[in-house]
């Protein structure tokens, strides 16, 4: 569960500390006092893109900081290993999350630099947040597949998977096929560039690191005479008298000393000798270095033939030897397959053929199951409706096949296949009995949306595992014995998760175990947006606000007492 939320600087907030508990929470206050804000970290906190507008005016930053209580065998544990991030089962998860004012965002998961990506898979498994515009969602018919594979996860979700890889095998060899089907007049011409390459490069016979090693050898052969010369003089000046026979004297005169004062000479001495062996060593190693130096006029010109040849392949196929022979590598495979390009094409043919057959019952399985679920949940859906005052609504899930003139056959039709298998879902609802199902979109209203969709979160509230729940205002658009059954069901959702709830409803605020009073205050010519738990005495004025506008009367704090009372006993 989230433990604890501090906010600094962010729109009208300056500095807040909220600490939660389990079960279900309200969050009341008038309208612009700032509830939406505390909404808004939590979707900051889970991953929510940010901007600098969001940042209190005159502020360099904002700082958000949840503290998580989680189970030790909760999924989140997993995913942070996985990105390498240390958590500790037994102790709290903490997600600290930074705005700037240029625009940069800094997010930390125990402390741990984590990219926004890297969040939101996390934040996922932490929060779910459920505005006012996910009603909208149910009336996109697009949106239905995904809700009701969300549904049916441990079902679905395996056929879906093996679906969705031979899927995108399929694809992939139909689009090689097709490539190869397309560019066929352009492929002869190809073939015979390519033909015409080979020939060039195979001729020359490359070698790897060829050219430089035939540059060096270039140089040397250009300068030998000059080399020659030089190692000469070097060598007789190093031989002759006064190199090494001048040291062997000056070793013979040093010797001589050594009788005499032997500690005080050795040192110098030994050096002397070691400098005489190494500057011996050189002198024959520069006598071997000029038997070695190579005049040969007839092997610079073959040099230079080869070196003016793999510049004029240089300029055609890479810049060095080693790019012109992966350049070979290439077309040598390229030219291969056009040579071969009719077998491929029967072969590919074969494939895709085979691949479809398999993609195709892969696809009517997955549509089987979708429609076993759909079922399941149609029924679910209901059952919970009528804990929602909708107790004569009728929910359908209708699973088709999506007709396409130019798709693939299956049984007779020309239908299409996506990612996603074969199907298209739709909600279909009858409010009354006797009406006939119709989509959402034609006859729902905004408080049946509501609680459809509050519906749905139940249910899915069962399976998903995600710790935090969040409603912004869903009970929007409803009243009477319908926003009471909205409180009951909020509460009861609380024993298998963390709700919080955004109200302006009093039956919804009443059913609450926590209730806390967010509104505005102005210091210094400031405004600033604080947060209060409010006590049993606090809820009651707060209820009394909700039930009689500005002013509160004997008469409201009497019934917020009483509902209050009912509240309580109805949990009990």
């Amino acid at each position: 569960m989230l433990v604890t939320l501090s906010i600094r600087n962010l729109a009208v907030v300056e500095a807040v500390d909220v600490h939660f508990h389990p079960g279900f929470h309200v969050l009341t206050g008038e309208t612009g006092a700032g509830k939406s804000i505390i909404i808004d970290a939590l979707g900051l906190i889970a991953g929510a893109r940010g901007s600098a507008d969001l940042i209190r005016y005159g502020c360099e930053k904002a700082e958000m900081e949840a503290l998580f209580d989680l189970e030790d065998n909760h999924p989140v544990w997993n995913t942070l290993a996985e990105f390498g991030i240390q958590g500790d089962r037994d102790e709290h998860l903490i997600i600290r999350r930074e705005l700037t004012s240029q625009g940069k965002s800094t997010s930390r998961i125990n402390g741990q630099l984590v990219n926004l990506s890297m969040l939101r898979e996390i934040g996922e498994q932490l929060i779910n947040i459920h505005g006012q515009h996910e009603h909208q969602n149910l009336l996109r018919i697009d949106r239905h597949l995904a809700l009701l594979d969300t549904y049916g996860e441990t079902i679905i979700g395996p056929i879906k998977s093996q679906y969705q890889h031979k899927y995108y095998e399929f694809m992939q060899v139909e689009h090689e096929l097709n490539e190869l089907l397309e560019s066929s007049q352009k492929a002869y011409h190809m073939l015979d560039l390519y033909r015409f390459q080979l020939e060039e490069i195979a001729a020359a016979d490359l070698k790897v690191g060829e050219d430089e090693l035939l540059a060096e050898e270039k140089v040397k052969l250009s300068h030998s005479e000059k080399m020659m010369d030089s190692v000469s003089d070097a060598y007789q000046l190093l031989h002759g008298q006064q190199g090494l026979d001048s040291i062997r004297k000056v070793m013979a005169r040093l010797e001589d000393i050594l009788k005499y004062d032997s500690k005080g000479i050795q040192p110098m001495f030994e050096q002397l000798q070691s400098a005489y062996y190494q500057l011996e060593d050189v002198a024959y190693q520069l006598r071997d270095y000029r038997e070695n130096i190579e005049f040969n006029p007839a092997r610079l010109e073959e040099v230079e033939q080869r070196l003016d040849l793999i510049s004029g392949l240089r300029r055609k196929y890479g810049e060095n030897v080693e790019q012109i022979i992966a350049y070979y590598e290439q077309i040598e495979k390229e030219t291969e397959l056009l040579e071969n390009k009719d077998e491929r094409i029967e072969q590919l043919h074969a494939k895709r053929d085979s691949l479809l057959q398999e993609v195709l019952k892969l696809a009517t399985e997955l549509s089987a199951v979708r429609k076993q679920c759909a079922a399941d949940l149609a029924v679910q859906v209901e059952r919970e409706l009528k804990d929602l005052q909708m107790e004569r609504t009728s929910l359908q899930v209708k699973i088709e096949y999506v007709d396409d003139p130019n798709g693939y056959e299956l049984n007779g039709q020309k239908i299409r296949l996506s990612k996603q298998g074969l199907d298209t879902a739709e909600f279909l609802i009858s409010p009354n009995p006797g009406e006939p199902l119709r989509p959402l979109s034609k006859i729902a209203s905004g408080g049946e949306l509501s609680r459809i969709m509050l519906a749905l979160k139940t249910i899915f509230a069962r399976h998903d595992q995600v710790p935090v729940l969040i409603f912004d205002e869903v009970d929007t658009g409803v009243s009477g014995r319908a926003a009471q059954s909205i409180a009951e069901k909020l509460y009861n959702l609380s024993s298998t998760c963390q709700v919080f709830s955004i109200t302006h409803l009093p039956q919804v605020a009443c059913m609450a175990d926590h209730q806390y009073l967010i509104e505005k205050q102005v210091h210094d010519g400031r405004t600033m947006t604080q947060v209060e738990a409010l006590s049993e005495e606090g809820r009651v004025k707060e209820l009394a606000r909700m039930l009689g506008g500005v002013e509160i009367t004997e008469k409201t704090l009497h019934h917020a007492q009483e509902m209050l009372k009912l509240a309580n006993d109805k949990k009990a």
